[in-house]
């Protein structure tokens, strides 16, 4: 079976997809893996060539978020058509090469995974959406994320009203630049770009303990646990240097989120964790965060194996992506939230309801701020809670959903997740 992956979006987005491609591999499967180019490094690591889609999305991220307001609708729109061009034609000459593809599984930015559904409709294949978070997907227990420039009116309450004016929103926003290129390729117009990409029957790559899908809903979710990438990667060694010469220190980190005052968020999170009497472990990410001082008491590192290193910090401070919320809850490490946007909020609020750490409010940490959520989190209580939550943790995600596909194509049926 060969399998075509395609993820156009942030590191939390591609990561999962390489650890589905590494399960599928193991059970014999061809996958090659469509995203931006910032993560060739990521895919070569893992045995698995890029197949580079548009631009670098750490560019398009780090405008997005020095811009003084957000884009118009109608730069919006041209970048959707232009997104979706591209990657029509990268996904098509891999799918439709002389070895074929025999299913496509998508996720991320919604004209992206709108060319991959027309590239498998073209050559009559399986395709599945797949969603790392619930409030991504339509359902009358959750409203749904709210786009930029796009705000709901005030007295709107009702869920299933909300989620219709997501879908206008989303229709209105990509489906003239969709439909005209789905012209151009002999496929017919969709008069609902969000259903038509999500499917009625998409998945859910979370773990259900942390992110349970609420029923009874209007989608037919497979919830399949979270896609995680194995690493087994050591730690570099002036990294365990430090780890080893003191108290466990409290991670800080925003990963694949550029910040508008990154070094004031690092000197108040600096700031807040060394009047907890802890060290400082700080993560430069994409945001290029940078030490305040040269004190022995902090260190800084670039990408590591998470994995290896959240077991051996006494809280994590993060953004709340989808990958390092798991990654932390696996390892028993409390966690600060700090949201910024999309479904870091969620993360956030489902650590504090878990009782596994802290949701700061708001995206901009102060000291003050950030030391009220170390006190809550650097407790017994918490760390225990912490402790129990991870066992309760499934691993088993990639299997599911790889075996899913696999037992698609030996029967000869479409997966029953597919559209």
């Amino acid at each position: 079976m060969r399998v075509l992956l395609l993820s156009y979006g942030s590191r939390g987005d591609v990561e999962p997809m390489v650890g589905l491609a590494t399960r599928l591999r193991a059970l014999g499967a061809e996958v090659r893996v469509c995203a931006p180019p910032d993560f060739a490094e990521l895919l070569d690591g893992a045995g698995f060539p890029l197949v580079p889609l548009g631009p670098s999305i750490r560019e398009m991220a780090t405008k997005a978020v020095t811009a003084t307001k957000p884009a118009p609708p109608t730069s919006m729109r041209q970048r959707a058509a232009e997104m979706f061009a591209a990657t029509y034609e990268s996904v098509a000459a891999v799918a439709a090469a002389p070895e074929g593809c025999d299913a496509v599984v998508a996720t991320g930015l919604i004209p992206a995974a709108a060319a991959a559904r027309a590239v498998a409709e073209k050559l009559g294949i399986p395709y599945v959406f797949v969603a790392y978070f619930p409030t991504y997907l339509p359902s009358p227990h959750h409203p749904p994320l709210v786009w930029p420039g796009r705000p709901v009116p005030p007295d709107v309450t009702d869920n299933r009203v909300l989620w219709d004016l997501n879908a206008e929103n989303i229709h209105e926003l990509f489906g003239e630049a969709i439909n005209t290129h789905r012209a151009t390729v002999g496929l017919p117009p969709v008069d609902d770009v969000r259903d038509h990409v999500l499917t009625d029957h998409p998945w859910l790559a979370a773990d259900p303990t942390l992110s349970p899908w609420p029923e009874p809903a209007d989608l037919d979710v497979v919830q399949t646990g979270a896609w995680i990438r194995p690493d087994e990667r050591p730690l570099p060694a002036d990294l365990e240097a430090f780890l080893n010469a003191g108290a466990l220190p409290v991670y800080v980190g925003f990963g694949s989120m550029p910040l508008r005052d990154a070094q004031d968020v690092t000197r108040a999170a600096i700031e807040a964790v060394r009047a907890q009497g802890r060290r400082v472990l700080l993560s430069r990410g994409w945001a290029d965060l940078a030490l305040t001082d040269d004190q022995a008491d902090c260190f800084a590192v670039g990408e590591v194996n998470q994995q290896a290193l959240f077991g051996r910090v006494a809280a994590v401070v993060h953004h709340g992506g989808a990958g390092t919320t798991t990654t932390a809850a696996r390892a028993g490490a409390p966690q600060v939230v700090v949201p910024q946007m999309a479904d870091q909020p969620y993360w956030a609020a489902r650590v504090a309801e878990l009782g596994i750490g802290a949701a700061h409010d708001g995206p901009t940490p102060t000291t003050e701020s950030l030391t009220a959520a170390l006190k809550t989190v650097l407790t017994p209580e918490t760390r225990t809670r912490a402790a129990a939550v991870a066992g309760a943790i499934r691993t088993d995600g990639t299997t599911v959903a790889a075996k899913r596909l696999l037992d698609a194509a030996v029967s000869g049926a479409k997966p029953p997740v597919s559209a």
